[in-house]
């Protein structure tokens, strides 16, 4: 009976022991972890700019890790990012914003100055987009890989297929189809390219492309613009009277407002078409700004607001308030933008910002990617935005944040 009563309290003091050195060891851990955690906190203090970049490179230690991409891709979604990142450069004079812009370049382009893995071929007028890093680098490095990446989506632009009327198609795989964003993934680089190579020669096609945009993918009635245009009127999503496609979506208006204040840092004030550019954003502003909800924010489907299950979208909010801004700024636009867009950056943060215990940023409601025609296909309808699914953090709503905080010093 005592050896029993030994074995049992023998066991019994293992047992104890082995649970304190749980207990202990799970202390440990989590006194380290938390350790680590207050080590990689955002300071409380910062603006709201940086705050973004910070939570982007945290996130993302490679730039072309953006959005959860696997390999290294010249991207639009990666060039979108790495221009709120040099415009905040500009700003702060911090290295570490011009070093991630320059490591993705250098990741992208290859000993010979190729972009890996580009087929001109494709004519994707996306792919014109990450270019515009380019001019930057080159003039500080004088890197002639990048000269020579430069110049090649310039080839491309001139090669790049175009509708009767002389618009860019998207891809070659759209014919006759202009798409909005298309406007932003060219027109920036196309005009820079041409008034510091060309002497400005180019600069009336560069026109020609928003003129396009006003005559065809403006709609008549709210001033806003649609998506895309089929010239052609052939594809299965086009109107057949206008060759509009069906849905005036709220990121669509973004890359527009975007792409003209962006295409208009370069175009110079004297040439007879800036006016014309700058009236087009006036216009633009105005019917955006009678489109904006109560709460100073922007629809999926932006002139649609009472459809069932239609939300509040945040990248075409960052963009829309950051053009405005960006606008007055610039002196294209009147004083009252910058308010409306003050207003409207606080209540984007009210309703979709959030901070978690590293202080790091996530934005919500941030429309999928979405497109026209292809296979299966795509048929731009009302129905078909609003059921995209949103998502948080997404490069189109980080980065329209980071440029909007910037031009607003927040």
């Amino acid at each position: 009976m005592a050896k029993n009563n030994n074995c049992m309290l023998k066991a019994l003091f293992i047992k104890t022991f082995f649970i304190r050195c749980v207990i202990i060891f799970l202390l440990i851990f989590s006194t380290k972890l938390i350790a680590q955690t207050t080590e990689k906190a955002l300071p409380d203090n910062l603006k709201w700019s940086e705050r973004t970049a910070l939570t982007i490179l945290n996130k993302y230690p490679k730039a072309w890790q953006i959005d959860g991409t696997e390999k290294p891709k010249w991207d639009y979604k990666m060039s979108l990012v790495l221009t709120a990142f040099e415009k905040l450069f500009e700003k702060t004079k911090d290295q570490k914003y011009l070093n991630y812009i320059k490591e993705y370049a250098d990741e992208m382009i290859n000993s010979s100055g190729n972009i890996l893995k580009y087929d001109i071929k494709e004519y994707n007028i996306d792919y014109v987009n990450p270019g515009k890093l380019l001019f930057n680098l080159y003039d500080i490095t004088k890197d002639n890989r990048y000269q020579k990446v430069i110049e090649q989506l310039r080839k491309q632009i001139e090669s790049q297929p175009r509708t009767a009327s002389g618009g860019f198609w998207h891809k070659q795989i759209y014919p006759n189809q202009m798409w909005i964003d298309g406007l932003y993934m060219a027109e920036p680089f196309y005009t820079q390219y041409t008034v510091t190579y060309e002497n400005g020669k180019a600069l009336d096609d560069i026109a020609k492309q928003f003129e396009l945009v006003q005559n065809h993918l403006v709609d008549k009635k709210t001033g806003l613009v649609y998506q895309a245009w089929d010239e052609s009127k052939q594809i299965g999503w086009a109107n057949p009277e206008t060759g509009t496609s069906p849905t005036i979506w709220g990121r669509g208006i973004g890359w527009y407002m975007m792409a003209l204040v962006e295409t208009l840092d370069y175009y110079p004030k004297n040439h007879p078409k800036q006016k014309e550019l700058v009236e087009f954003l006036n216009a633009v502003a105005k019917s955006v700004v009678k489109a904006k909800s109560t709460s100073g924010l922007w629809y999926q489907v932006t002139d649609k607001p009472e459809l069932k299950d239609n939300f509040l979208e945040s990248s075409s909010s960052a963009m829309i308030i950051y053009s405005l801004a960006k606008g007055t700024n610039k002196g294209y636009l009147s004083a009252s933008y910058k308010k409306t867009a003050q207003k409207s950056f606080d209540a984007f943060i009210k309703e979709f910002v959030k901070t978690d215990a590293n202080n790091e940023i996530t934005i919500s409601n941030v429309s999928s990617n979405v497109g026209l025609g292809g296979k299966p296909f795509r048929d731009g309808s009302n129905e078909y935005y609003i059921k995209s699914k949103a998502k948080d953090n997404s490069s189109p709503a980080l980065a329209a944040f980071l440029l909007s905080a910037v031009e607003l010093n927040k």
